[in-house]
């Protein structure tokens, strides 16, 4: 059994994330989403899926990145 780092839980079922050379444990996809999942810098929401990229800043999606100032990012071509 290992704790989940999130939320502290002793879970028989915890998994294991290896990402960027760190070993991180978890008991649900949601407690390793909300702990490792960028935040949108414009909403705030966590970017669970692909997301986009100006530059170093990370968004949800092109109307959020645009709202900040990068017009060149759509959501369709």
């Amino acid at each position: 059994m290992a704790a989940c780092e999130t939320c502290g839980n002793d879970y028989d079922m915890s998994f294991e994330v290896h990402a960027q050379g760190a070993v991180h444990t978890f008991d649900s996809f949601e407690c390793a989403i909300q702990r490792m999942a960028p935040i949108c810098e414009h909403c705030s929401c966590r970017i669970i899926g692909h997301g986009v990229q100006d530059g170093g800043h990370w968004y949800c999606c092109a109307h959020c990145a645009r709202e900040k100032g990068a017009m060149a990012l759509v959501d369709r071509a």
